[in-house]
């Protein structure tokens, strides 16, 4: 298990390399679900989203031999931005291995950044293609399955920990589950009595799957939300949640999108539907523990397009 120790350590290792996002009181959101909210504003991280804080992390504590050789990752889109554009800024070569249904903008954000990109067919292929990788002398840097990269996501848990005002409720968005690992742990010492819920969208359950059958497991994946859609939880991720996360809440991408579109809204921010899935969720924490919620939601990322969104919600009817 992750341990304050762990995060702190990795809160030193990576100042001054990513962004100290911020904490505020949303009156729109507060408003909007009616009881106080506070938002930690990861959209606003270097590359869009609190991958670049695990990323750096990562990056920052291989050897001079390894960061030579190279890296490589397997992502659907924030990860591979990050690690990109991370890769690129200390000067380490980086090999990103993408889905073919990744987001056409993630691609060219990893290519403008200099790293090489392999395309394949799914997630599930593209984990396959990386044991060939690796065997050419790249370093993995896992989007969730390795204890620096939750340490390092754990930094904005640890960061709202610090810069919120009292909380009883913090949402987290789940894809692997390395964000609401280090979350819960940093939460867990430093503001004890607070619940943390998971977030996942409909065809992207892998921790609640995980969760109802007590360890991981693969599952299909058909959630349009593809920053959350992993094809399975780490054991590693697995541990952390079945010890210190409330529950896992499972959103309809319609609600994800709806969500997003209230960001914009009553908060003024441009979240991804990751992001997004919160605000539905957040009403049915708000629904459970009553007048007295006071809810952080931590604001996962922001990189999603207008075309994007505007598809969406013709899709869903939201219009």
């Amino acid at each position: 298990m992750i341990g304050i120790s762990d995060i702190e350590a990795a809160a030193r290792l990576i100042a001054g390399h990513v962004v100290r996002t911020p904490t505020l009181a949303s009156t729109g959101l507060s408003e909007l679900l009616g009881v106080p909210v506070t938002a930690k504003l990861e959209l606003l991280q270097r590359t869009g989203s609190f991958k670049a804080r695990g990323a750096t992390a990562k990056l920052l504590s291989l050897s001079e031999a390894e960061r030579a050789a190279g890296v490589v990752a397997v992502s659907g889109g924030n990860h591979g931005i990050a690690l990109a554009v991370m890769a690129a800024a200390l000067d380490v070569k980086a090999t990103v291995v993408m889905p073919r249904t990744a987001p056409a903008r993630s691609i060219a954000l990893v290519e403008a950044a200099g790293a090489s990109v392999r395309r394949t067919g799914g997630m599930d292929s593209a984990f396959a293609l990386v044991p060939r990788l690796r065997d050419e002398g790249l370093t993995l840097v896992h989007p969730f399955d390795d204890p620096v990269v939750i340490a390092g996501q754990g930094t904005a848990g640890l960061e709202l920990a610090e810069d919120a005002d009292d909380l009883t409720d913090v949402l987290v968005s789940i894809g692997g589950g390395g964000l609401i690992a280090g979350v819960a742990a940093a939460l867990r010492a430093r503001r004890p009595g607070v619940r943390v819920w998971g977030v996942e969208t409909a065809g992207a359950q892998a921790m609640s799957e995980a969760l109802a059958a007590g360890g991981p497991l693969p599952v299909e994946v058909s959630s349009i939300v593809t920053t959350l859609s992993a094809p399975s939880v780490s054991r590693l991720t697995y541990d952390h949640a079945a010890a210190l996360v409330e529950e896992v809440l499972v959103v309809p991408d319609r609600e994800a999108v709806r969500g997003s579109l209230e960001f914009a809204e009553h908060a003024k921010v441009w979240a991804e539907p990751a992001a997004g899935c919160l605000l539905p969720a957040a009403r049915q924490v708000r629904e459970r523990v009553g007048d007295g919620a006071r809810i952080g939601l931590v604001v996962c990322g922001g990189n999603v397009t207008h075309r994007e969104i505007a598809e969406w919600t013709e899709r869903f009817g939201l219009g």
